[in-house]
């Protein structure tokens, strides 16, 4: 039986944010991998007419196209993709679904400012961590336009009401130090979603961008063993 995974970015963002996980699959796995990127998104952003649709409708096509290839599809979705993901599996059978750092409450303005004042520092020091995306920051802020950031919101709304009829085996991934989506939105989700097998898997080191932390290798193993269970 022949196995695909469809990999979704995160809001403002790009397939890097997942390349460490595609990267693992890759390695570990002899399975089909689609990566697209949602309209507007990228390197570099163009995001001034991008709506919600447009990228729910992208990932429809990378995901139609999957089926085509392959007898059974898992979707991965990291931050706005993990709420993509929930959508596609409303509407498509999905073998499993992941949900990575998934954004089902809204950013929480506290911990980002705690995030942005730590990017803020080390702007000033100069002494940028390798995971602190410091000038992704600082690109995303001046090129995110506002209407941008209602799209990303209407998506959270138009999902939220279907949480209990979302049934697709279902593995959650949340960094305990993820400064931009609160943990109890793992826990959330966990509680709400209609599947009967569901996993919660906390990264410890994990900030927003989970497939960057400390301990990644060893979460990609846990899901992997997740995806494969029969």
């Amino acid at each position: 039986m022949r196995t695909g995974v469809l990999f979704i970015h995160g809001f403002t963002g790009a397939p890097f944010e997942v390349q460490p996980f595609v990267n693992f699959m890759k390695r570990e796995t002899d399975w089909e991998i689609a990566v697209p990127t949602l309209p507007g998104h990228g390197i570099t952003l163009s995001l001034g007419r991008a709506t919600a649709e447009s990228w729910m409708m992208e990932a429809e096509l990378a995901m139609r196209k999957l089926q085509s290839e392959v007898d059974r599809v898992v979707v991965v979705g990291f931050s706005m993709g993990g709420l993509i993901a929930m959508y596609l599996s409303l509407r498509y059978p999905v073998a499993k679904l992941v949900l990575l750092s998934a954004a089902a409450k809204y950013i929480s303005p506290r911990n980002l400012l705690g995030d942005m004042g730590i990017i803020l520092k080390e702007s000033i020091t100069k002494n940028y961590s390798p995971n602190t995306f410091y000038h992704l920051y600082a690109y995303k802020l001046t090129n995110t336009p506002p209407q941008a950031t209602i799209e990303f919101l209407r998506i959270v709304k138009m999902v939220e009401p279907y949480y209990g009829l979302i049934t697709a085996p279902v593995c959650i991934v949340q960094g305990a130090k993820d400064g931009i989506v609160p943990f109890s939105t793992a826990a959330h989700l966990f509680k709400v979603l209609g599947s009967s097998e569901k996993e919660l898997i906390t990264s410890d080191h994990g900030k927003h961008h989970i497939c960057y932390s400390d301990d990644s290798e060893e979460w990609f193993a846990k899901v992997l063993e997740f995806i494969k269970k029969e």
